[in-house]
């Protein structure tokens, strides 16, 4: 499916955060394996995936996950988590890495034709004009509700949802 909107060499940004708030809205799990599968498919070997997520050493699992990662080929950008105090004088995890995301999706730009992001944060809208005043492709992956009317006007959609048979776990 994607494939027809491609050009060239592709490169895949997930914001590991945003896609685990879609995959609530879902209601289904994204098989990362299958998503490495889908795009080497799709858009070639040579395609290459950055997932950017916070990073919890104490947490045995979350470990094992960004190892399994790595193993299946994904290029992993990860960051400590922290703690903060919420309003309620509770603790809250912070582990947003957008900015790393959109740096790194534009020091690269020169090495892809076709950028897909996998998020729907509006805050990515800068990066996408960046990228598409080169004359880059720019495509967004993510599910209504959790996607921008900022990126919904900038690049072309594809609803995680039409790919439910060959992304979910």
């Amino acid at each position: 499916m994607i494939g027809q909107f491609i050009k060239g060499k592709v490169y895949v940004f997930i914001d590991a955060e945003n896609l685990f708030y879609s995959q609530r809205t879902l209601h289904w799990r994204v098989s990362y394996e299958k998503l490495m599968k889908y795009f080497k498919e799709e858009c070639g070997e040579d395609t290459k995936l950055f997932v950017y997520t916070g990073r919890n050493e104490a947490n045995p699992s979350e470990m094992r996950f960004l190892d399994m990662l790595s193993a299946k080929g994904f290029i992993i950008r990860t960051r400590v988590v922290k703690k903060i105090k919420s309003r309620d004088g509770g603790l809250e995890w912070k582990n947003n890495l957008d900015m790393e995301l959109a740096f790194e999706m534009d020091d690269t730009r020169d090495h892809y034709d076709t950028a897909v992001l996998i998020s729907g944060d509006s805050d990515f809208s800068v990066v996408i004009d960046r990228i598409k005043k080169v004359g880059k492709r720019i495509i967004v992956m993510s599910t209504r509700g959790h996607i921008s009317k900022e990126l919904l006007e900038r690049a072309k959609y594809i609803d995680l949802r039409k790919l439910k048979d060959r992304l979910q776990k």
